[in-house]
């Protein structure tokens, strides 16, 4: 252990303080080893490393970061971090070499620069699903613009949609999710290296922002006591940003699952995306949807940590926000994996057009009645009761007569999905493909 001064450690208390972190921290592996990368330039660029010493731990981190990505090197318990695995890994390849390589920084700063790299290569990876999802969307909102179907509110028949309505209207949501995800990636992407555990380094001036650009962060946190503060706080930012991408899916998802069931038969889900029951033959399943919609809620258990964990306490660093690299990281996979799967699920999507149709009573054309009455001069409040009065003189709604009647784009039957992909071209720079630091 990088802190072992040759006193013994009980075994529980080893295991208690360790947790589960060597999981993650086998995942932010390859952010450490190009966070340690760019410390030892840092090193180099004031003598601490000579050029002899610097190429060779370039070599060595560029060995180990192949073993990773081979599998043949992950973090172990007994490893305790990351950091632990780099070091004796440079100190076993090049001996008194492997020895400088903590000189000047702590694992405060190590383990937020590598989280907020991986943060900033997760949050991307997000958006990227997002704009998929968008574009998805966008192309049913196309395919069924005249799709004529209910519209609810408390879940009783409204007023006249469509099925392309409801999918631009999610993609519209998906538009504002992927703004706070840009935004979630501009708060992380500051370095915090150099900061050590949060007072700075003495005697050593170490090239901070040098540093910090080599990493490809936009900024460097300056003063050093607002790396401890922050920690926690940023990756909330992250956070936040994911559940608000879950909160959207949630209510995709509960659309889809009521929209499949018998008693609406608005929509038929891809069978790859279904399962059947142990006991019953009948059933098939929308289970993808189910648990995307359950999904909402991991992500904001996860948030809740990071929203709950870092109050209270006293400034500098605590033990207590070790936790929150775990909360992080397992919101950014989870909120991986419902993209994913929304992903794979929208493109075997079919909303059926006589089952939707079947479904729209006259009383959905109540509201334009009032407003055909308002239309020929009758007061708008007169013409309400008037139309209430007439409700069952209403006929069957007909798909073109009812969309012919909305004359404004954003209406039913007047989607401009073109509008939202216009959108989508803002954020093409953002989400355009960039080397990682994790690969």
């Amino acid at each position: 252990m990088l802190w072992d001064k040759g006193q013994s450690v009980a075994a529980w208390v080893q295991r208690f303080t360790v947790g589960e972190d060597y999981r993650w921290d086998t995942l932010l592996l390859p952010y450490d080893i190009e966070g340690t990368r760019a410390h030892a330039a840092g090193l180099h660029r004031i003598g601490i490393l000579s050029d002899e010493e610097f190429r060779a731990v370039s070599e060595a981190l560029d060995a180990l970061k192949a073993e990773v990505a081979a599998g043949r090197v992950v973090v172990r318990p007994e490893d305790e971090d990351a950091h632990t695995v780099i070091e004796t890994y440079l100190t076993k390849r090049l001996g008194d070499t492997g020895k400088k390589i903590h000189t000047g920084r702590s694992r405060n700063d190590q383990v937020l620069t590598a989280i907020r790299l991986f943060l900033k290569d997760g949050l991307r990876e997000a958006g990227r699903r997002v704009a998929r999802l968008v574009e998805q969307l966008c192309e049913l909102g196309t395919a069924y613009n005249d799709a004529l179907m209910p519209g609810y509110t408390h879940l009783q028949q409204a007023m006249p949609s469509t099925a392309g309505l409801w999918a631009l209207g999610y993609a519209e949501l998906l538009l504002s999710d992927l703004a706070a995800l840009r935004h979630a990636f501009d708060q992380v992407d500051v370095s915090p290296l150099g900061s050590a555990a949060g007072y700075g380094v003495p005697f050593l001036e170490l090239p901070r922002e040098e540093v910090a650009r080599r990493l490809g962060f936009r900024a460097l946190q300056l003063h050093v006591t607002a790396v401890q503060l922050s920690r926690g706080k940023l990756e909330l930012h992250a956070a936040h940003a994911l559940v608000q991408v879950g909160a959207t899916l949630n209510r995709i998802a509960s659309d889809l699952v009521l929209f499949n069931s018998q008693e609406f038969g608005f929509v038929e889900l891809p069978p790859e995306c279904c399962t059947g029951s142990s006991i019953m033959p009948q059933k098939q399943n929308p289970d993808v949807p189910e648990l995307v919609r359950a999904g909402y809620h991991r992500l904001l258990a996860e948030m809740n940590v990071l929203l709950t964990l870092p109050a209270n306490l006293p400034s500098g660093y605590h033990r207590d926000l070790q936790l929150t690299k775990e909360a992080v990281v397992r919101c950014v996979l989870h909120a991986h994996d419902l993209l994913t799967a929304m992903v794979q699920l929208l493109p075997g999507l079919r909303f059926r057009r006589d089952r939707m149709q079947a479904a729209c009573t006259p009383a959905l054309l109540a509201t334009a009645e009032a407003l055909r009455r308002v239309a020929e001069g009758v007061p708008f409040r007169e013409a309400y009761r008037q139309a209430a009065a007439a409700l069952d003189s209403l006929p069957q709604p007909d798909p073109e007569t009812v969309l012919r009647a909305y004359r404004v784009d954003g209406y039913p039957g007047r989607g401009r999905p073109d509008r939202l992909l216009e959108q989508l071209r803002a954020f093409q720079d953002w989400l355009a493909p960039t080397e990682s630091a994790g690969t």
